[in-house]
């Protein structure tokens, strides 16, 4: 019998490499501060040299989303694809010991391990810069569709949609989930996403996604506007439900027509903004499952992401029940 998961999510698996410096390290490498950008293997290997002691953590959007449900309890699968190499060998186990099931087969030829390398200013703003790596790899035989049928939800990366490869097994994934009653998730990741996918990510919110995930710059985005009224008028228009984060001014939750504001958990420190969206989602979705009302899932995406800016890495390091539990029961 095919175990039941609460979320099959589908995206990148990187290691990332934290690191803090001063904005001056970014602006003399001409690298737009708290920008993301894709970087090939000779620029990883030189700014990995350049950047001074840190951190290495497994990371990547989607996994850090399904390491905060599975602290909060919930039940979560993650497919992505490492190479068999060290830092392949990391994520998996770092991945496996978070209580996420991760099976997907290592490569063993090809681009090593992805990783995303991140500098920290102290504003607490993150630069992200990321070689893909493996996750380009990932294909649709690796999917097991049994266990997306069974799955309630299918959770995507925006990330992930460049790579043919990896899109075309998202794409795969969506067929079997809409045929099975799992429902769709998709996370816009980052402008620069929007921006190379737009026309792609609207379709996908009229035709297959159930609930979509965005910080307001991206949501602004995706409409081509920078007003985030009219950008959430957009939204509304769709039968999916919308979730907007807002930073310190909390989230919106968007659904049939009603907006729910939620407002930000205050945070005791910011020390590093990595993975703030992820966890959000990751608390909102092991909310969901639990069948709590949607301000409530908010709430709980929103204490989620709280804790994880409060230190270096962008998955949980404070027991997340016990922080619901006091603030929400």
């Amino acid at each position: 019998m095919t175990q039941r998961h609460h979320v099959i999510a589908i995206g990148n698996a990187l290691v990332d490499v934290i690191t803090t410096a001063e904005p001056v390290f970014l602006a003399d490498r001409g690298i737009a501060k708290g920008s993301m950008r894709l970087i090939g293997a000779d620029e990883a290997e030189t700014l990995y040299t350049a950047m001074g002691p840190g951190r290495e953590i497994s990371g990547g959007s989607a996994a850090n989303t399904v390491a905060g449900m599975a602290a909060l309890g919930a039940r979560p699968m993650f497919v992505g694809r490492v190479a068999d190499d060290q830092l392949g060998r990391v994520f998996a186990h770092d991945i496996r010991a978070a209580g996420v099931d991760f099976v997907t087969p290592a490569s063993t030829g090809g681009a090593p391990t992805g990783r995303c390398l991140i500098v920290v200013t102290p504003d607490g703003d993150r630069t992200m810069n990321t070689y893909l790596g493996a996750c380009q790899e990932l294909a649709e035989a690796d999917l097991d569709p049994g266990m997306v049928a069974a799955a309630d939800i299918l959770y995507l990366e925006g990330y992930l949609w460049d790579p043919p490869a990896p899109r075309a097994a998202m794409k795969k994934a969506i067929q079997v989930a809409r045929a099975n009653n799992t429902k769709v998730a998709l996370t816009l990741s980052d402008v620069f996403c929007v921006e190379g996918y737009r026309a792609d990510f609207q379709a996908l919110l009229a035709e297959h996604v159930d609930l979509v995930f965005g910080n307001e710059h991206e949501v602004c985005s995706l409409y081509q506007t920078d007003n985030l009224d009219v950008a959430m008028a957009e939204l509304a228009r769709h039968s999916c439900t919308a979730v907007i984060t807002r930073s310190a001014a909390g989230a919106v939750v968007i659904e049939g027509g009603r907006h729910h504001v939620v407002a930000a958990e205050p945070a005791a420190r910011v020390l590093d903004t990595t993975g703030a969206g992820d966890l959000f989602a990751g608390g909102f979705m092991a909310a969901m499952v639990e069948g709590r009302s949607l301000p409530d899932c908010a709430r709980v995406g929103c204490i989620a992401a709280a804790e994880v800016i409060s230190h270096y890495g962008a998955r949980p390091e404070a027991d997340l029940k016990a922080l619901v539990k006091a603030r929400l029961g």
